[in-house]
C-alpha cells in the first residue's frame, strides 16, 4: 500500500478490530489513519494502534475535516452506521448521507480503494428503511467511481461487540428473554474475520466491484447459540419467550408517540433468518473462518469488552 489506511468509525467494534489485525505483531507494518467524531474517541483508540497509526477527529458534515484527514490515504474502510436511530442519527444520515460526503472527499483526494462494510438484505428497493438505506450506502459507492468492494455481514460476535456483551449479561442472570423464543436462524461472524477481510479487501489491485456477503460457518437458532455459549462456560440459562407480534405492536405506538429508537425496522432486522453459504467469499478473501465456538469463547473471554 503505497499510503495509509483510513478507517472510519474507528472507535467501533470492527473498527478496534481492524486496528488491531493492522498492528498485529509478525506482520508488515501498516500506517493506519483512524477517522473518530471526538477527543473521547480518540483515546478510546489510541491503545488499539501500531507505532505507523494516527487519529484524526473529523465531522462528517465538515467536508473540509475529512477531506484533511484524507489526505495521502490509499484506501479507506468505511464503518459507519446504525441499527437504532437516534435524535440526530436517522438512518438517511448515517448510511446514506454519510456516505455521499465521504465518498466525495475520497475522490476528491484521489483515494484509490473504498471498501464498505454494509450489512445482509440491504436493497435500495426495500420497503425496511434500514435495508433500503443501507442499499442506497451502496449505490452511492458503486457509482463513485472509485475501485470498491462491498462487505455484507450479519450479527458480529467476538471481542468488544454489542452481541457479546448481550451474551455475556445473559449468561450472568442465568435467563435470556428471546423474541418469538430465540427461533430465529442466526450465521454470526466474528468480528476479527471481518477485520481480516476488510483489510484483504483494501489490499492493492484486490477491488474489483465485487459485493460480498461474508457470513460465518455455522446458521443455527439464537437459542441454540444460547444455549451452546452456557455449555461452554458451564452455566445454566433459561429461555423464555416474548411474542414478536406484540413487541411489533408496541414498537409500532412508541414510533408515533416518541420517535427515534427502537423500532419495526430493527425489530425485522433481528427477527429475520439468515442462511448464507460462507465459502464464495472467504475464498475470495482468503479467509479461514473462526469456528464458532472459539468465536463464542471470545466473546465471554475476560477482557472481551475492550
Amino acid at each position: 500500500m503505497t499510503g495509509p489506511l483510513g478507517v472510519t468509525g474507528a472507535n467501533g467494534a470492527v473498527g478496534r478490530a481492524i486496528l488491531r489485525a493492522a498492528a498485529r505483531p509478525g506482520t508488515a507494518p501498516l500506517a493506519v489513519r483512524a477517522l473518530v467524531r471526538s477527543a473521547r474517541a480518540a483515546e478510546a483508540v489510541r491503545p488499539h494502534l501500531g507505532p505507523a497509526g494516527r487519529v484524526a477527529c473529523v465531522s462528517y458534515r465538515d467536508p473540509a475535516s475529512l477531506e484533511a484527514a484524507l489526505a495521502g490515504v490509499a484506501a479507506l474502510i468505511h464503518l459507519v452506521g446504525v441499527l437504532v436511530e437516534r435524535p440526530g442519527s436517522s438512518y438517511e444520515e448515517a448510511h446514506v448521507e454519510t456516505t455521499r460526503r465521504v465518498v466525495d472527499a475520497a475522490r476528491r483526494r484521489r483515494v484509490g480503494t473504498l471498501v464498505l462494510v454494509s450489512a445482509l438484505g440491504a436493497d435500495p428497493g426495500a420497503a425496511n428503511r434500514y435495508w433500503r438505506t443501507k442499499g442506497e450506502g451502496e449505490a452511492v459507492v458503486r457509482a463513485s467511481g472509485l475501485a470498491f468492494t462491498v462487505l455484507r455481514v450479519p450479527l458480529l460476535l467476538g471481542r468488544g461487540t454489542e452481541a457479546a456483551a448481550a451474551l455475556g449479561r445473559r449468561l450472568r442472570r442465568g435467563r435470556a428473554v428471546l423474541l418469538g423464543g430465540g427461533r430465529t436462524l442466526q450465521q454470526p461472524l466474528d468480528v476479527d474475520d471481518l477485520a481480516r477481510a476488510a483489510l484483504a479487501a483494501a489490499a492493492p489491485g484486490a477491488a474489483t466491484g465485487r459485493t460480498l456477503e461474508l457470513v460465518g460457518p455455522v446458521a443455527l437458532a439464537e437459542r441454540e447459540l444460547v444455549a451452546r455459549a452456557a455449555g461452554l462456560v458451564g452455566r445454566r440459562c433459561r429461555i423464555r419467550s416474548v411474542p414478536t407480534g406484540l413487541v411489533r405492536l408496541a414498537l409500532a405506538l412508541r414510533q408515533r408517540l416518541a420517535g427515534p429508537g427502537f423500532s419495526t425496522d430493527a425489530l425485522e432486522v433481528l427477527t429475520t433468518d439468515t442462511r448464507v453459504d460462507p465459502a464464495p467469499a472467504a475464498k475470495a478473501l482468503g479467509l479461514v473462518l473462526t469456528g464458532l465456538d472459539d468465536m463464542l469463547r471470545e466473546s465471554l473471554a475476560p477482557g472481551a469488552r475492550a
